[in-house]
């Protein structure tokens, strides 16, 4: 049974292959087929022998216990391709089995282009292809179904800014994963210069199109957090405007040049729903946010239910003046489930939970989470400085602390000010 099916991932991977990249890539998708195919049956009783029928084994990995949980990962190279084959199991039963395809580069560099996932019996669960533009750039991600035929999904990667104007207001930045700009929702209300060019850009990517778009898990399974973010914040800040940044995730120093161009082009509020364990990574934030004192970040305290003053994450942890680090509350004014605290970092809890967004798709829908409190008191700081455009960050981040109060919580108080009812209540 289980030859059958990876007799049938061969033909359906050869016929997508062929379609949409040609011939030449017939040897390539023979190889990521068998491979996932062999390590499915026999990968768990002999994988140095299934890994030496396909080239160049660079590493094999195991980890967890094979009576429990486990997972074996393959790498090798065969001819100008990297293969990556990782396999998962549970009691010594195959629960999945991925295989990966990417085109080796010069520098030692590679770029993914093929994925396909199969089920313990071996039969194909669906794939993914990437499509690159001549310089390039991932471009397209095509999505295939259990019989590995195109479904019907495919998403652009990359794609140009739509032709617009600047609607004007208090210019608010995003320092996310970018922003679905194809969406009329958001395009009609991106900062733009007198030529109509947005002022955002993507430094992940260094280019000036900020588009919604996180492949730090997996390129083919991207992550897309930017659009539902800010259209709470342009929903809950309706005379503001937006200026969308990709963060730097590939190189974190270069948040300085970011903040020092926010500054440059006037932003007075920044949206930071981000954050990790890594103090070093954000230093060139931390210290470049410190001289740009004229500009209020709003930060999320994260979503592992843990105490940040006692296992830090940053940049909330950073002792900014200029900072409001906010977390998630439900209705009642009690921390939401899996939203952090800190009674010395955390300044602000307000609700968060269930908050109505429009996703990447375009879809309307329900988020929770510390990151949707972001825009939330974002915007609040937006419409108070639409009405005082002379406040100092200094005057701007007490007015905000005027709002909160004791929370209903019993107990020792789990954040610094208080708890916020609703944010974008201006009664």
């Amino acid at each position: 049974m289980k030859r059958a099916a990876a007799a049938l991932l061969v033909s359906g991977l050869t016929l997508m292959l062929t379609t949409s990249i040609g011939a030449a890539g017939d040897k390539t998708l023979s190889v990521i087929a068998d491979l996932a195919g062999q390590f499915c049956e026999t990968g768990l009783e002999s994988p140095e022998q299934v890994a030496a029928q396909f080239g160049k084994v660079l590493s094999l990995e195991d980890r967890g216990a094979k009576a429990a949980a486990f997972r074996r990962s393959l790498k090798l190279r065969r001819d100008n391709h990297f293969y990556r084959v990782d396999l998962t199991a549970f009691a010594g039963n195959i629960r999945r089995v991925r295989a990966e395809a990417h085109q080796a580069l010069d520098a030692g560099k590679d770029r993914p282009f093929m994925l396909v996932d199969v089920d313990g019996s071996c039969a194909p669960i669906h794939g993914r292809q990437i499509d690159y533009d001549g310089d390039g750039r991932a471009e397209w991600l095509t999505h295939f179904d259990s019989a590995l035929q195109p479904d019907g999904t495919r998403e652009a990667l990359n794609p140009p800014v739509p032709a617009g104007s600047d609607p004007g207001g208090v210019l608010v930045v995003q320092i996310d994963s970018g922003v679905n700009y194809l969406l009329p929702e958001i395009a009609e209300r991106l900062a733009r210069d007198d030529e109509g060019k947005i002022l955002g850009y993507d430094y992940w990517d260094l280019d000036a199109r900020p588009f919604d778009l996180d492949t730090a898990r997996s390129p083919f399974f991207p992550l897309r957090h930017g659009t539902t973010v800010a259209s709470v914040f342009l929903r809950e800040a309706p005379a503001a405007r937006l200026l969308p940044y990709r963060y730097p995730r590939p190189d974190l120093s270069r948040m300085e040049a970011l903040l020092d161009d926010a500054a440059e082009k006037g932003a007075r509020i920044v949206m930071m729903p981000l954050g990790s364990t890594r103090a070093e990574d954000w230093q060139a934030f931390a210290q470049t946010a410190k001289r740009h004192g004229d500009i209020l970040f709003i930060i999320s305290a994260g979503n592992d239910g843990r105490d940040i003053d006692a296992q830090p994450l940053y940049p909330a942890n950073f002792p900014l003046d200029n900072t409001i680090v906010v977390t998630s509350s439900d209705s009642f004014g009690r921390l939401a489930e899996g939203s952090n605290w800190g009674r010395e970092h955390v300044d602000l809890m307000a609700p968060g939970e269930a908050v109505e967004v429009i996703d990447h798709r375009g879809a309307r829908g329900m988020a929770s989470g510390s990151s949707y409190v972001v825009p939330r008191v974002a915007a609040l700081a937006a419409r108070l400085l639409d009405l005082k455009p002379d406040w100092n960050t200094m005057a701007l981040k007490q007015a905000i602390r005027k709002r909160t109060g004791p929370s209903l919580e019993r107990g020792s108080a789990r954040v610094n000010w208080g708890w916020m009812p609703n944010p974008a209540d201006d009664g």
